[in-house]
């Protein structure tokens, strides 16, 4: 008898009769789970700790779609669902779908008609059974094991699993879809572990990207991978020989951990680790990434053809990323690549630079499919042949005397302080802003034009002397924050640790009028991941401001706004840590052309008045935020939005309602006080939030000029549908929206109190949340905006 036998038959000797429903039974002949069971955990077939689920969960972007999975079913609420099997990844199946263990032992899942969609085909069982190593098992009368889930991996391995010769894991598409994606891991019937980048749908292998590359001998055939109890994961020859380790993570023992193995959907092979109920220490644990291959995706991956880690036209640094003047073709499928935001030129007449410019950026390089090469060629000539050619999106120099012409798309985009070559990507002049749009004859007053004129001067006053300023005080060495002041939560960094912790702020996340963001790992193994916000040099705060915002922002907690961590004030310097939102920000989930489900949105639209509420009402110190917009909203593991970036904030004392300050804040989301050279109040970000709830509800942005005229600004479109009674315009083809049309409205009717042109008739953040929860029975008709 094996040794996966023999556990079968020591499990077997506990079990009482068997149930669907408890953890400590096997499973009998004609058990059967629904898609109405997804997700609760009291029926669900658990291994008998209870570690592990087997049953349906639904899609975490879809909750109407399921996959039939196993999943650790011992994690804290706050930690995301982790799924470690599913076997119709690329086919979700809709409500009232079964599995069931038929009467003559077959495993069979079935959709709401009846029909078969997926058999493991194995010989007759007598029973079933969720083990507590994470495989799910069918077993003969005489417990042997005639097929088990650990034989036909997804993505993910866990301790005591093995990968034999011709078994592969295949990534995901991303953190939402569980399809079958652009890599593979696969051990060769040579021996040899092997990384691949695929093709989508078809499945089409490129090049190789990354290999073990042992030495092939007679007995290579049997080497096989092994994920150990000790926590390494070995390639074992077949006489039991460790040949080479691939990740280990023997510093967290698998007693007191689970550990987890997964081929991520950027291509990277992870070691994590998540601490067991019982070692809990405190806190929301995350799962930890102990080790991982290969070392360095950046640089390992080049494919050609193919278009690398990334897609098309991406950036690659680590995670991905769209170049100057670019944006995603689909944020939920960022492998298709990303799209310009532009219009290239035309070959056919007129002067092909003509409407045009080349925007330099630093270490950026996009290997392989060049069409032209010049040497020898200075940077300014290589960035003017491609602003003269029709045919050019970008040009490469090689910092010496080449250069090269590139032409859509891009392929295996690399930006990193290992890419000694410059890019100029063409843009449009007007690069990638959008331009003011108006729906239908609206009219400024005077005075409304003289102050956006004064503004626009007071602007560019205000930026000439804080360029003299700053070039005066960068001779001198800021002052540096007392930690004292901040109590025990926020920590002073110096820049070299944060420049370490970022590998020389390598992998950007993002930027804005106001710095740059990075991604960065801290903890004594690196293990915690941060966001590291990069102020620019030329900065209109001085030491004694900064530190202001540091203390006040640094000492607000609430589960709607993202936590700063820590700060570096030093020399010029300015940086700000934060908490790293995993799913990226609002804007992208809302903007990607696939709705969010309506339940989500709502609880989205709730969270972030909550957050406001909050900074606005119940802090120590009043904070308005002045920039709120769906790109200063991140969303955490579990989408639930994190209020960020308050760089624009501006702080009041106990006894102050308003603040007389410079016009800040977004186009579209601006208050019309802004432009009135008047005392400014929390009601800003209360006009702010009204234009978010449209969006949020309605999926589009504010300012939409591809669109009809009537619908092309949001707001404008929204208040004439509700005047004239057609509410249902706005959620045409939104089938769960139509179906709650009751709150559709009390929410339309919040937006539109939240957008009243004076600031008296809004209400505050209280009151708005109180009617977006429902709270207040009767909302009063708001007038026009």
């Amino acid at each position: 008898m094996d040794s996966r036998s023999l556990l079968i038959l020591l499990l077997a000797a506990t079990i009482l009769t068997p149930s669907a429903s408890q953890s400590s039974k096997n499973i009998t002949l004609t058990s059967f789970l629904t898609t109405t069971t997804a997700g609760d955990r009291n029926l669900s077939w658990l291994s008998p700790s209870g570690d592990f689920a087997f049953g349906f969960l639904p899609l975490p972007t879809n909750s109407s779609l399921f996959l039939l999975a196993i999943w650790f079913s011992n994690l804290p609420s706050t930690t995301p669902t982790t799924i470690i099997w599913t076997p119709n990844r690329d086919k979700p199946l809709s409500p009232n779908s079964s599995v069931i263990l038929t009467s003559d032992g077959r495993l069979s899942l079935r959709d709401p008609a009846g029909t078969e969609v997926w058999s493991p085909g194995a010989p007759a069982a007598a029973y079933a059974a969720m083990l507590d190593t994470g495989d799910f098992v069918l077993a003969g009368s005489d417990s042997s094991v005639l097929w088990e889930s650990f034989s036909d991996p997804t993505d993910t391995i866990v301790p005591t699993q093995t990968l034999k010769p011709d078994s592969k894991l295949v990534a995901k598409v991303n953190n939402g879809d569980f399809s079958e994606g652009r890599f593979k891991l696969e051990m060769q019937p040579d021996g040899n572990l092997v990384f691949y980048q695929i093709a989508v749908p078809t499945g089409h292998q490129y090049s190789s990207y990354w290999a073990t590359n042992l030495p092939i001998a007679n007995s290579s055939s049997g080497r096989r991978l092994v994920f150990n109890l000790s926590g390494t994961i070995d390639l074992i020859s077949p006489a039991g020989t460790v040949q080479t380790t691939l990740t280990s993570a023997t510093t967290k023992s698998t007693s007191d951990f689970y550990h987890r193995a997964t081929l991520d959907y950027d291509g990277v092979f992870r070691h994590y680790v998540h601490p067991k109920p019982s070692a809990f220490s405190g806190g929301s644990p995350e799962w930890l990434i102990m080790d991982f291959k290969p070392p360095d995706i950046c640089q390992s991956l080049l494919t050609s053809p193919g278009s690398g880690n990334c897609g098309y036209d991406t950036t690659q640094m680590v995670s991905c990323h769209c170049p100057p003047g670019y944006s995603w073709r689909d944020a939920n499928r960022t492998y298709l690549g990303c799209r310009p935001n532009f219009t290239m030129p035309s070959c056919i007449s007129g002067v092909p630079s003509e409407g045009f410019q080349m925007e330099r950026v630093e270490k950026l390089d996009f290997w392989g499919q060049d069409y032209d090469q010049f040497s020898p060629m200075d940077e300014a000539e290589c960035m003017q042949q491609c602003l003269d050619d029709c045919f050019c999106a970008a040009s490469i120099h090689d910092g010496q005397s080449n250069c090269w012409k590139k032409k859509l798309p891009f392929s295996n985009g690399r930006k990193g302080s290992y890419v000694n070559r410059t890019a100029f990507i063409k843009l449009g002049n007007d690069g990638d802003l959008p331009s003011f749009y108006v729906a239908k004859t609206r009219t400024l007053s005077i005075l409304a034009y003289l102050a956006i004129a004064g503004s626009v001067a007071l602007n560019f006053i205000i930026l000439t002397l804080t360029v003299m300023f700053l070039r005066a005080s960068r001779r001198k060495q800021g002052k540096k924050l007392k930690d004292s002041i901040l109590g025990p939560n926020v920590k002073a960094f110096t820049y070299g640790e944060l420049e370490e912790a970022t590998h020389g702020f390598n992998e950007e996340l993002g930027r804005g009028a106001c710095g740059t963001v990075y991604k960065g790992y801290i903890g004594a193994e690196l293990t915690g991941t941060i966001a590291v916000k990069k102020l620019r040099d030329l900065q209109p705060e001085i030491d004694k401001e900064f530190g202001n915002e540091v203390k006040s922002i640094g000492q607000t907690y609430h589960k709607n706004l993202v936590r700063l961590l820590g700060y570096c004030n030093e020399d010029t310097k300015r940086l700000l840590v934060y908490e790293y939102m995993s799913n990226g920000s609002l804007a992208s989930y809302l903007f990607s052309g696939i709705k969010p489900p309506w339940k989500q949105r709502v609880e989205i639209m709730i969270g972030i008045a909550r957050g406001l509420r909050y900074v606005h009402e119940e802090c120590g110190s009043q904070i308005i935020h002045c920039d709120i917009k769906p790109q200063n909203v991140l969303l955490d593991d579990n989408f639930v939005p994190r209020i960020s970036d308050f760089g624009l904030a501006k702080l009041l004392k106990t006894d102050q309602t308003r603040t007389n300050t410079g016009i800040r804040g977004t186009k579209g989301y601006v208050a019309p006080e802004w432009f009135r050279n008047s005392g400014i109040s929390a009601k800003v970000d209360v006009y702010s939030f009204g234009v978010m709830i449209l969006e949020i509800l309605f999926c589009r942005r504010n300012v939409e000029k591809e669109m009809e005229e009537e619908k092309a600004l949001l707001t404008f479109w929204v208040s004439d549908c509700y005047n004239d009674g057609r509410i249902d315009a706005l959620v045409e083809g939104d089938e769960e929206a139509i179906g709650d049309m009751g709150r559709v409205e009390r929410f339309v009717m919040v937006a539109l109190w939240c957008v009243q042109e004076e600031p008296a008739l809004r209400p505050t953040m209280g009151q708005v949340t109180q009617m977006l929860e429902g709270v207040v029975g009767i909302i009063p008709a708001p007038p026009s905006p």
